[in-house]
């Protein structure tokens, strides 16, 4: 067997609300990351898979369980484990040889020898030459490279990569993906293993010989998948695309008790509704109710069509089977017959019956409708609902919730909402 590089075990993580309860983020997972081997996590925004990044990387505690690097506990920063963050996180006052040798500086690396293995890093991923250039005169995949090199020069054991493709033109985060393996194929880099955290699904299986699926509310490890092809991979053959689609089914998977897909517990007042927009939801609809599709189509093939990252996708799609215009199973979505009959409507018919399934699915936007009806001014400062909703939710997270919710709620003529006062109102014309 494989020597272990990281092993967790029942890690849990807790975040404080604004009230001081805690909200669990992360709940018993077990991990291993095996030395030769790539893994991808892969899981909806708020599945604590960037948490659990930083807890292997040793920037945040793990609040339980166990945290080991090669047999050692892991309690602060470890030098054998390097970090790739999808910002860049560069300097930008510093040139492309400063931002490299900052991690080589910290460990007390004398000057020269800084410089060298920083020239030959640079060398390794395509960026000789650009020693003395600043970030903001490097393209946004040139300026990732820059943050590759600077974790490579310290030759880690371990790479961590959060979201490190997905800031850049699919074409660039493709063509820097490929680098990335063709370095890791003929052992040009001395790393042993690989963590990669993404919201590609494509990207996935093309990369990791596992894929691991995280459910939310707390993050938790929800399935495995091996990928046991050789590398490089061609995305068009019969054994990717199955691997794709069955990554697809399981992301999509729905528990038999809920409407709504990644839930274990029935929807609350506080469920994280996905981030998507009305124009988004209904461009998604339409592009399956029409050819080629006709109301049925396959995720991969759905998301070529529209051109659009999984991770712009996959809130239209939960919105769509949460509202219960679709049904989604196995990586297929397929529109109900409300689904197909909102697709034909005309646009205030649309809006009336958004509206309807709205009260009807979301808990939220019924709570709204009701507090504001039983509110002998028809009036509820928003800030009184950021207060319900930081019982469960970050603040950031309560705000875009919220923000969700009233865009979706003014769609559907539930509420109405006064931006300059922060105070939501029932429609003109509603006691």
């Amino acid at each position: 067997m494989q020597d272990f590089l990281l092993e967790l075990t029942a890690v849990d993580k807790n975040f404080q609300t604004t009230d001081g309860t805690a909200r669990k983020v992360l709940e018993n997972v077990d991990f291993t990351l095996h030395e030769g081997e790539i893994v991808a996590l892969l899981g909806k925004s708020g599945s604590g898979k960037s948490t659990l990044l930083r807890i292997m990387a040793g920037l945040i505690p793990a609040d339980q369980g166990k945290v080991n690097y090669r047999g050692r506990s892991i309690t602060s920063p470890v030098a054998g484990i390097a970090m790739v963050f999808q910002s860049f996180a560069l300097f930008p006052w510093l040139t492309v040889q400063q931002n490299v040798e900052l991690g080589l500086e910290a460990q007390g690396v004398p000057p020269d020898t800084r410089q060298k293995r920083a020239d030959e890093v640079l060398e390794l991923i395509g960026l000789s030459g650009f020693g003395g250039a600043l970030p903001r005169e490097l393209s946004g995949g040139m300026r990732q490279r820059v943050g590759i090199a600077r974790a490579l020069v310290t030759n880690p054991d371990i790479l961590l990569m959060d979201e490190a493709f997905s800031a850049l033109d699919v074409l660039t985060g493709e063509t820097l993906r490929d680098d990335i393996l063709e370095l890791w194929e003929a052992r040009k880099i001395p790393t042993k293993g690989i963590l990669v955290v993404s919201h590609n699904i494509e990207e996935a299986v093309m990369m990791a010989d596992r894929v691991l699926i995280f459910s939310s509310d707390p993050g938790r490890i929800r399935a495995e998948i091996k990928v046991d092809l050789p590398r490089p991979r061609n995305v068009d053959t019969l054994e990717v695309r199955s691997l794709i689609d069955e990554v697809y089914a399981l992301m999509t998977m729905r528990p038999a008790s809920t409407q709504v897909t990644d839930l274990s517990l029935p929807m609350h007042i506080g469920y994280r509704l996905p981030d998507a927009d009305i124009s988004r939801i209904e461009g998604v609809l339409d592009l399956i109710a029409d050819a080629p599709f006709n109301g049925r189509a396959d995720l991969p093939k759905l998301a070529e069509e529209a051109e659009l990252s999984d991770d712009e996708l996959f809130p239209a799609y939960e919105a769509l089977s949460l509202l219960g215009l679709a049904h989604i199973d196995k990586g297929d979505i397929t529109l109900t017959r409300l689904g197909t009959n909102y697709h034909l409507a005309e646009q205030a018919l649309k809006q009336e019956l958004f509206g309807q399934l709205l009260l009807e699915h979301v808990p939220l936007a019924r709570h709204i409708r009701s507090t504001l009806e039983n509110e002998t001014t028809g009036k509820l400062p928003e800030k009184k609902l950021l207060e319900v909703l930081h019982e469960s939710l970050k603040p950031h997270e309560a705000e875009r919730v919220l923000n969700v919710a009233i865009e979706w709620g003014r769609y559907g003529e539930v509420y109405e909402y006064d931006y300059h006062a922060g105070v939501l109102h029932l429609p003109d014309g509603n006691d």
